[in-house]
């Protein structure tokens, strides 16, 4: 049965699409270069300093499983803790549902605006737009955010949206939206204009928007990182605040955070702890926010639980580290990508959330080099969920196209493949078979030029040519001497 897609993408993500296009932008490979290069170094410099940095890496892996094979459990336990603090919990089925249940609580206080701190789980269920529908203006703090949201343009990093933007092209935003006259493109007097701009928005707007980066099963408390204070504004200053949670966020124990503190921060900015780390309880009468409501979404992950391959992409704490060290993502940005989340994780989280059959072009926007996996801090093994998602969708392209489907020539090539490497016999004559094929492709010891379809294989590669004697023909020979 064919899943539906979620909202988390309006169109199917083609990679090989959009991929020409980014990398004909010598401006976006600049800008990417330099900005996943700097936190790279960054990030070397902070992980080195810590000597259990690998047991840290397994302790975070370990309580992620945890949570996730106890799911049900941790988060029953955080309903009854956040209620008992004075939170109302909302269970979201769907991107719909959470939208609805957030604009009708944004209605039911009059609000024609809501601030928001920067959230992948609000972009996902595409939030803003719902929002606009009842005439509600959502505001962006986080200053990347902000600077998208004037370009009418989509994130491009988990941590870093606006990656892809200089310094002058943020200027040039700034003096188009919002009103900046004779602006310079030093960084502080760019931070000065935001910071003008969004204060009001602070001290006016009645209703705040949060994601949420973990949420402690045991105390019910709520976890928001950042680097600007902005959430810090929107956590204290607004009468009501919603946080919007993906499920799989649920830790168990207050004592969990002490590992993941140490993993996020070096992970996805290179800092050895976040500028900002803030944390509440429910309601504090004349403290903060007097009403909170946390919704807790759904919106396919139950389904990626129960894939036994693929659930490890539940562990992913957000941190970016698998984009700041992809060399494709490097070179394509964000947007190639074509969904919320760019980069390796985008890769397996977003076939799994909305269906491979809207995504399938996702798990090949990968050269498999495995460098994702040697960074990941939760030890998400993104190249076997990869390779799992390619099987997937070569198998839905198969079942989709019935006949047509069963031949097509990747699908016989590689059961021709099964076959032969399933018998010795057929293998060994396959190979004097191939010695023989390859004759008028051969130079000097290389193919360097294959036909057809497979000639992209040699576009930029040459192929070693078949050996004329093969190991057990080598070895029988041995025998017999």
């Amino acid at each position: 049965m064919m899943k539906q897609p979620s909202v988390l993408i309006e169109l199917e993500p083609v990679f090989e699409k959009n991929a020409p296009s980014a990398l004909a932008n010598t401006q976006l490979r600049r800008n990417m270069g330099k900005a996943t290069q700097t936190i790279r170094a960054k990030r070397a410099v902070v992980v080195g300093e810590l000597p259990d940095w690998e047991a840290l890496r397994e302790a975070g892996r370990a309580i992620k499983e945890h949570a996730l094979r106890h799911l049900d459990d941790y988060l029953l336990q955080l309903e009854t803790t956040v209620q008992r603090a004075g939170g109302q919990i909302h269970w979201a089925r769907d991107a719909a549902e959470a939208n609805r249940i957030i604009t009708t609580i944004a209605q039911s206080h009059q609000a024609h605006e809501v601030i928001k701190i920067k959230s992948l789980t609000t972009d996902e269920i595409k939030l803003n737009d719902a929002l606009a529908k009842v005439g509600i203006t959502a505001i962006e703090t986080d200053l990347a955010e902000l600077i998208i949201q004037l370009a009418h343009e989509h994130s491009s990093h988990i941590v870093v949206p606006a990656i892809h933007k200089n310094r002058a092209e943020i200027r040039e935003l700034f003096i188009r939206h919002l009103g900046a006259a004779d602006l310079s493109d030093d960084p502080k007097e760019l931070v000065a204009v935001a910071r003008s701009h969004l204060r009001a928005k602070f001290l006016s707007t009645p209703v705040a928007v949060s994601g949420a980066n973990f949420a402690v099963a045991e105390t019910g408390a709520i976890c928001i990182v950042e680097s600007e204070g902005n959430g810090r504004m929107c956590l204290t200053l607004p009468e009501v605040l919603i946080s919007v949670m993906g499920i799989e966020k649920v830790i168990p124990t207050f004592q969990d955070l002490e590992v993941f503190l140490q993993l996020l921060p070096r992970s996805s900015t290179g800092e050895r702890m976040n500028p900002y780390t803030s944390l509440w309880t429910g309601v504090t009468p004349g403290d903060g926010p007097q009403e909170f409501h946390l919704v807790l979404l759904d919106n396919g992950r139950t389904d990626v639980l129960a894939n036994q391959i693929g659930r490890q992409t539940l562990n992913c704490i957000r941190c970016s580290a698998c984009l700041n060290i992809c060399p494709v993502y490097e070179r394509t940005g964000g947007h190639a990508y074509g969904s919320v989340y760019p980069g390796p994780i985008g890769a397996i989280l977003t076939p799994q959330l909305v269906g491979v059959e809207h995504a399938k072009s996702l798990p090949y926007a990968s050269s498999l080099c495995g460098a994702c996996y040697e960074v990941c801090p939760v030890k998400i093994n993104i190249p076997e969920v990869l390779i799992h998602l390619r099987g997937e969708a070569v198998r839905h392209k198969q079942d989709d196209g019935g006949v047509w489907g069963a031949l097509d020539p990747e699908n016989m090539v590689f059961k021709t493949l099964a076959k032969v490497f399933a018998s010795r016999v057929a293998y060994e004559q396959a190979q004097q078979l191939a010695k023989v094929g390859q004759l008028p492709l051969q130079r000097n010891g290389y193919i360097t030029t294959l036909p057809g379809m497979l000639a992209g294989w040699t576009a930029m590669r040459d192929v070693p040519a078949v050996a004329q004697q093969t190991f057990r023909e080598w070895r029988r020979q041995r025998a017999e001497k």
